[in-house]
């Protein structure tokens, strides 16, 4: 191995003895052995040689061919993402290898070492990972399953995927997930959901249990896949990933983006998966929320200068699913330093000096720019710059049905005007 290639080896629940031969010979031949205290345990200290009998024997360093005398262990240091440069140039010129769970490039540290270092510097050795395992033991195919991980994340990332009938596999951050988890779900009113705990998978320590969501109450071991079949109740409120959700799933002031207007606005915006969206004058956050909400690889920051709407807005992203990047401050002089979007929203402040110029020239090539407008002043600026550069150009007029005495009539909204643009 040489020693400016760095060696990720994924580790399962049954340690040392689940390792392949290429494996083991990754981490006898590494000078540097990283990873998590739990991970660097499941390797022996002496690295003996397993008997047919699984016992390990201690022979010295020079006893069997390619160990290394004098091997050093490096336990990450917390947080990792902070230090993992530093610790590479630390034992540059060392043979390294970096111990991992399952697969590396799952979810894992393969994928960031990769990012990093370049696929040339990397090789990677992967264990079937627990989402291999757990679809094996459940019975479930891979392709059909959503993984979802909350390693790091709120329990509140789930909520876009909790739909009627969809399998879904939860990457736990502890012993504490399956019931914040289960919790979740009887309040999204998805209790009669089929819950899954599997454990240590693949090791000796092995425990699956199922239940119902509501059912839900054992104590768990730290390391754990949680496997949810959705079954909605009665009363469960769907929440599609497609635009235009109820206005009630949001808090708001008022200052909201209606189902119908939204829904419109956001097929203007075409969410891309991997794509980052400025949703400038933030408000509710709901054109943000859903842009977000389309794939778990959209991006979206909310400018917003209300302190009180944009706490309110991140209330509403993490009730939703969603993580956001909120600015607080007054747009356009807000955007300064922001990375480049692909697509743009304003729903407020479009009257600002500038605002139409600061977004327009902030805009990746290929961009789209989508401006609301209900007040004269607004489509005033619409009409200059729908004269300058083109577009589309509408007005939604939007009627609701409600009681008239004691009969039904349509009530108008204010009527929207949209202007898009790609550029």
């Amino acid at each position: 191995m040489p020693a400016d290639l760095v060696t990720v080896v994924g580790v399962g629940a049954d340690g040392w003895h689940g390792l392949s031969p290429a494996a083991r010979a990754a981490v006898e031949s590494a000078e540097v052995l990283m990873g998590s205290p739990r991970q660097l345990a499941l390797v022996p200290p002496d690295l003996g040689v397993a008997d047919d009998s699984g016992d390990v024997g201690a022979p010295s360093p020079t006893d069997v061919p390619g160990r290394v005398a004098g091997r050093v262990r490096v336990a990450w240091p917390s947080p990792l993402s902070e230090a993992l440069p530093g610790l590479l140039q630390e034992h540059r010129g060392r043979r390294i290898c970096v111990l991992a769970s399952g697969d590396p490039t799952f979810h894992g540290i393969g994928t960031t070492l990769t990012r990093l270092l370049g696929a040339d510097a990397v090789r990677v050795i992967p264990h079937p990972s627990s989402v291999s395992l757990a679809c094996a033991r459940l019975g479930w195919p891979q392709d059909r399953v959503q993984v979802v991980s909350l390693v790091g994340h709120p329990v509140e990332r789930v909520h876009p995927h909790i739909q009627p009938g969809r399998q879904l596999l939860v990457l736990s951050w502890g012993a504490h997930t399956p019931a914040e988890v289960a919790e979740l779900l009887v309040a999204r009113g998805y209790g009669s959901s089929q819950l899954t705990v599997l454990e240590q998978l693949g090791g000796p320590s092995e425990r699956v249990r199922t239940t119902r969501a509501s059912e839900w109450s054992d104590d768990t071991n730290a390391l754990n896949v949680i496997g949810v079949l959705c079954q909605s109740d009665a009363d469960a409120v769907l929440l599609p990933t497609v635009p235009g959700l109820p206005d009630d799933a949001y808090e708001s002031d008022g200052q909201l983006t209606k189902r119908e207007v939204r829904a419109v606005t956001l097929s203007r915006l075409a969410p891309v998966p991997g794509q980052l969206l400025w949703d400038v004058g933030g408000g509710a956050g709901s054109i943000a929320i859903e842009w977000s909400r389309h794939h778990p690889t959209c991006r979206a920051i909310a400018i917003e200068r209300d302190p009180d709407r944009a706490k309110r807005l991140d209330r509403n992203a993490t009730a939703l699913g969603v993580e956001l990047a909120v600015v607080h401050g007054a747009a356009p002089a807000a955007l300064d330093g922001l990375q480049s979007p692909d697509a743009i929203f304003i729903g407020g402040g479009a009257t600002a000096a500038g605002m139409f110029d600061a977004c327009w020239n902030a805009l990746r090539p290929g961009g789209r720019l989508v401006v609301n407008g209900v007040t004269l002043e607004t489509e005033s600026l619409i009409a200059q710059w729908y004269g300058a550069v083109g577009g589309d150009l509408i007005r939604l007029d939007v009627q609701r049905a409600s009681p008239v005495g004691t009969m039904t009539g349509w009530r108008p909204a204010m009527p929207v005007t949209i202007w898009s643009v790609t550029k």
